[in-house]
């Protein structure tokens, strides 16, 4: 196995939980911090590293940042629940595009697209307008309830799953953005409600599949699932306890490190 060769239990762990505090704060499964974590330091090829990404966000290793999340009226429990009915739907496709196709070009656009979302959340012309006019007490989203139907939620799925299939992502990089710039969720009901929608094991049959394909380190994966465990939680207290500007502006420099690392790795 590749962990014993570059690895040790309690480095794995480390990775789960730096992963946990980016699930709870932004609202993702994890994947994006695991899937490099494997390659740099274990040297695991990529689909291994993806498939064993998929297996350790499996778990509903997130329930307790969710509940967190819940107590403070935060998530929107109808739109997760249609979110990862999609998930669920469409993540096995992804796993046979990683497993089949070159995905070197889809991560190229991914990385585009976490560009633009980045630049979206951060706002820099209008920051440095809110600057120069005094205006910059701007501490908390603006008073929102979006309800979009359940086919629009449902789709939002569909496409977040084969990301997370294809990359070893829990598909929050795509719940978020969708759910913040075309639904108009404000920024920190749109990461409780993705994490929400990844609380189930919605990746089991992308999981399966790289199981069957022997792209898959079971090992490892536990490893990690328990610092996620552990590190959820303390990303979601960050979250709740900050303004939500700063949540804004945390997310999308989060997502320039995602573009850099789809496009380099």
């Amino acid at each position: 196995m590749y962990i014993i060769a570059g690895m040790d239990f309690g480095l794995l762990v480390l990775v789960g939980l730096v992963a946990g505090v980016f699930a709870g704060l932004f609202g993702i499964g994890g994947g994006i911090v695991i899937v490099p974590a494997l390659i740099l330091i274990a040297s695991f090829p990529l689909v291994m590293a993806t498939g064993t990404s998929l297996a350790a966000i499996l778990l509903p290793v997130g329930i307790l940042g969710v509940i967190a999340y819940y107590r403070a009226r935060i998530i929107d429990v109808r739109a997760s629940a249609y979110i990862a009915s999609g998930l669920l739907i469409s993540v096995a496709f992804g796993a046979w595009l990683a497993n089949s196709l070159p995905a070197g070009l889809m991560q190229k656009f991914y990385a585009l697209f976490c560009l633009y979302v980045s630049w979206t959340f951060i706002e820099p012309v209008k920051r440095i307008k809110e600057i120069r006019s005094g205006k910059v007490n701007v501490e908390t989203d603006p008073p929102a309830n979006p309800r979009p139907s359940a086919p629009a939620l449902v789709g939002t799925g569909l496409l977040a799953g084969i990301m997370a299939g294809m990359f070893g992502i829990g598909g929050g990089n795509i719940i978020v953005p969708v759910l913040a710039l075309f639904f108009h969720f404000p920024a920190k009901r749109a990461i409780a409600t993705s994490l929400g929608a990844l609380l189930l094991p919605i990746g089991l049959p992308g999981v399966i599949y790289y199981y069957q394909a022997g792209t898959l380190d079971l090992a490892a994966a536990a490893w990690i699932a328990l610092g996620i465990f552990l590190g959820t939680v303390f990303g979601v207290l960050i979250n709740i306890k900050l303004p939500s500007r700063s949540v804004k502006i945390l997310y999308g420099l989060f997502l320039v490190f995602v573009a850099v690392r789809f496009f380099f790795y």
